[in-house]
C-alpha cells in the first residue's frame, strides 16, 4: 500500500521538479521529433504533452504506473487534436503486440524504473524495426569527482525522489539493449547542481 507522500506529495514535488526550465528545454527538443503513433513511458504528470505536433503526430498512449501523476497527466495541457490516451503500468511488462508503435519517447523515466534493461528490451520490442526511440535522461557522468558526489548523495536522493537513481549510465545502457544509436548529445544543464544536472539525449533505432 502506497503512503500519503507517495499518493499526493511525491506526484506535486516531481512535478515541479521535472518543469523546470532546463528540463523543459530538454523534453522540447526529444518531443517534437516524435512522429506517428507514439508510446510515452512513464508519461508521468503529462509535461510533455503540450510539446506533441498534432501534425506529425498520430496519437500518444502514455504508460506510467502512478495512479497520482496519471491523473495529472489528464489534466495537462495539450493541443486541442492531439489523441492520447494514458494507461496504468510499468514499463518492464508493456501490454502491446510487437512492432505497435513508431515512436518512443523516454524523458527521465530510466533513472526511476525498477529494471532499465528490461525496459529497454520492451521498447525495443514494442518498436517498429524503422522506429525510433528518443530520449533526455540524467544519469551517471564522465567526471570521477562528480560521480563519487552521485555515489554519495543516492542512497538519501532515491527514497525522496520516487526512486530517482543518479549513478546509471543512459546512452551506455541504450547501446547495451540492442539499440544502435543514431545520435547523441551531452551536457550538464545550466543552474542544475553537477551531481543531479548530467544529461544525454538523442534517437536510437532497433538493431
Amino acid at each position: 500500500m502506497t503512503s500519503f507522500y507517495d499518493r499526493h506529495v511525491l506526484p506535486r514535488l516531481i512535478g515541479c521538479a521535472c518543469g523546470a526550465g532546463p528540463i523543459r528545454r530538454q523534453r522540447v527538443k526529444i518531443v517534437r521529433r516524435a512522429q506517428g503513433r507514439v508510446l510515452e513511458l512513464g508519461i508521468g504528470g503529462g509535461l510533455n504533452l503540450a510539446f506533441y505536433d498534432p501534425a506529425r503526430v498520430q496519437s500518444v498512449t502514455g504508460v506510467d504506473p502512478s495512479e497520482g501523476l496519471r491523473r495529472l497527466a489528464q489534466a495537462a495541457p495539450r493541443p486541442a487534436n492531439l489523441k492520447v490516451e494514458i494507461l496504468a503500468g510499468e514499463a518492464e511488462a508493456l501490454p502491446f503486440e510487437n512492432g505497435s508503435f513508431d515512436s518512443i519517447v523516454c524523458t527521465f523515466t530510466l533513472c526511476s524504473v525498477h529494471t532499465p534493461a528490461a525496459v529497454l528490451a520492451e521498447a525495443r520490442r514494442v518498436l517498429k524495426p524503422a522506429g525510433a526511440f528518443l530520449y533526455s535522461e540524467h544519469g551517471l557522468s564522465p567526471d570521477p569527482k562528480v560521480q563519487r558526489w552521485k555515489r554519495r548523495i543516492e542512497p538519501f536522493w532515491t527514497p525522496l525522489a520516487g526512486g530517482c537513481h543518479l549513478t546509471r549510465p543512459v546512452t551506455a545502457s541504450i547501446e547495451a539493449a540492442g539499440f544502435m544509436i543514431e545520435d547523441v548529445q551531452t551536457m550538464y544543464l545550466p543552474k542544475a547542481p553537477r551531481a543531479r544536472g548530467w544529461c544525454e539525449w538523442g534517437l536510437a533505432r532497433p538493431g
